[in-house]
């Protein structure tokens, strides 16, 4: 494949997640959205098939990585050359934000009653993650142990180099990695909303301070370090226990 076909593959695949992703986050949280209030399992459903459908639709152009962090892992343990990571990464994170955008764009009115103060919802859950629990050694551990709990999942499911060099080609298995990350987000995202994806949070947490709505809220950019170190350091370990114990 080509640069060129990593870089569109994975803004198109990355976008499509982050407007699934986001878009349930909003869905659940603006006022006059029809979903809610819907809960914390709608969340991770909407996450999960936010995989699914950004992977396949990913996976003929770059094979659907869409998170620098499985990149990374994926080059660790072999499957994609470290020559490529570069335009797998920068075609992630362009696609979080044109995915954070979209999201906005959809529920443009539901942000736009955020000019109401009285009724004013903080919006920045709706782009980026945030801890229960301020404590920046625990958050990074968190996201460390959710990551390595999606990374050495992934490579086992796919057979690392023995197989493909991404999620989307894999066939059935992109199913299973779209159940996975549902079950990441009911069993482990209650600490810090589990971004295991650096560019899932980076990107709309950018697009988030960037764009015109009324009373959002802040950024948090304080925390923004650790929904990237965390996933990165979590994939590399999960990356190394696969190439020592398969």
């Amino acid at each position: 494949m080509s640069n060129s076909d990593i870089f569109v593959g994975e803004l198109i695949g990355t976008a499509i997640l982050i407007l699934f992703g986001a878009g349930v986050c909003a869905a659940v949280t603006l006022n006059k959205s029809k979903a809610q209030g819907a809960g914390w399992v709608v969340i991770a459903f909407g996450w999960g098939f936010g995989v699914l459908a950004g992977a396949y639709t990913a996976a003929p152009l770059s094979g659907g990585q869409i998170n620098p962090a499985v990149t990374i892992g994926f080059a660790i343990e072999g499957s994609t050359k470290w020559e490529d990571v570069p335009f797998y990464i920068l075609g992630q994170f362009a696609g979080a934000i044109v995915g954070a955008v979209l999201c906005w764009l959809l529920y443009l009115g539901q942000f736009n009653l955020n000019a109401d103060e009285d009724n004013a919802i903080e919006t920045l859950g709706i782009f980026s993650t945030r801890p229960e629990i301020n404590h920046p050694v625990q958050n990074l551990i968190t996201e460390t142990i959710a990551t390595v709990g999606l990374m050495l999942p992934i490579l086992a499911m796919v057979g690392g180099h023995k197989h493909v060099a991404g999620i989307g080609d894999a066939g059935l298995p992109v199913q299973l990695i779209a159940f996975l990350v549902v079950g990441i987000g009911l069993s482990l995202g209650g600490p810090t909303g589990y971004a295991i994806n650096p560019a899932r949070d980076l990107g709309p947490r950018l697009t988030h301070a960037l764009l015109p709505i009324p009373n959002k809220g802040t950024s948090e950019w304080s925390y923004s370090w650790i929904p990237v170190v965390g996933p990165i350091a979590g994939a590399a370990i999960g990356a190394a226990i696969y190439n020592a114990a398969f």
